[in-house]
């Protein structure tokens, strides 16, 4: 038999459905203006015409972005940048979180507190760049991956996975002969897989985002990541600088090339989540609950 809510339970759940709406909405809508934008003429642009939907639909705007070997040459530094950098963040992360899980481990009481330091604390820019400067990393694609190499976010997530792997199975496989790293490359990490996702999701968002470091430690503009290519398009004329197609360019608009680089650099995100999001969720529950 179906229950019945109270008039006050379908108060609260239409209240909720509405602000959900409302509040997605509020997320959706932007991007729409952008999409819609990217994909819309020149003319179009320059009177206000668009809003949500392309007016005079057009992939000169695209075109443009597509022939600039600079926007390119950025996509590739982010892609290296967030790929490797992502393997080394899981690498460190994982060979930090694992022992500090197990109970014979001694010392992990110091090195949690200054994990926890560094969350409360955060390392001032002209100590950070005076490090960064002094061991040779500066316009090197090195600064903008060791110093965030592991997260205490992160870290503590990891860590909370592992304490909750049965000490059975471990020791079951010192009995066997395996050392702390083949239990940890052979046993730990293979039974992580939802943590491994979950946090990879984390540290690649991050470095796929990431512009201020570049800003700060990078003067090559040959270095420079997808973000911050995107950020001087948006901020000066410098896209006016690069050889292209003169054509495309008459057709284009300032405004819709610099819409269509933001959808450039946010869709392989976006097509990257679907993939991961069945281990998304999971791996962030199993990582804040522990038995």
């Amino acid at each position: 038999m179906k229950q019945e809510l109270s008039f006050s339970r379908r108060i609260f759940t239409s209240f909720n459905i509405v602000f959900i709406t409302l509040l997605s909405l509020s997320m959706l809508l932007p991007f729409l203006h952008i999409v819609a934008k990217s994909f819309s003429s020149s003319e179009a642009l320059t009177k206000g015409k668009v809003l949500f939907w392309p007016v005079e639909f057009t992939l000169n705007n695209f075109q443009y972005v597509m022939q600039d070997f600079s926007i390119w040459r950025a996509f590739g530094v982010s892609v290296l940048i967030t790929v490797g950098g992502t393997l080394l963040n899981l690498i460190a992360t994982a060979s930090l979180a694992y022992p500090t899980s197990r109970p014979e481990f001694k010392g992990k009481k110091f090195i949690l507190i200054m994990v926890l330091f560094t969350m409360i604390f955060s390392v001032p820019l002209i100590p950070s760049f005076l490090v960064i400067k002094n061991l040779g990393m500066l316009d090197t694609l090195w600064a903008l991956v060791l110093p965030g190499l592991i997260s205490g976010f992160n870290f503590f997530i990891m860590r909370s996975f592992f304490m909750n792997i049965p000490s059975t199975l471990i020791d079951a496989a010192r009995v066997d002969g395996l050392g702390e790293l083949g239990i940890l490359f052979k046993i730990i990490l293979p039974l992580s897989k939802p943590a491994l996702a979950t946090l990879g999701m984390f540290y690649g968002v991050a470095h796929w985002n990431s512009y201020q470091s570049a800003i700060y430690y990078i003067n090559d503009p040959r270095l420079y990541p997808l973000q911050v290519k995107l950020r001087q398009m948006i901020t000066s004329d410098a896209m006016m600088d690069t050889e292209q197609n003169m054509a495309s360019m008459a057709l284009s608009s300032p405004e819709g090339i610099q819409m269509a680089t933001i959808i450039f650099a946010t869709l392989p995100i976006l097509l990257v989540y679907p993939f991961l999001q069945k281990y998304f969720v999971k791996g962030a529950m199993l990582g804040s609950v522990k038995e």
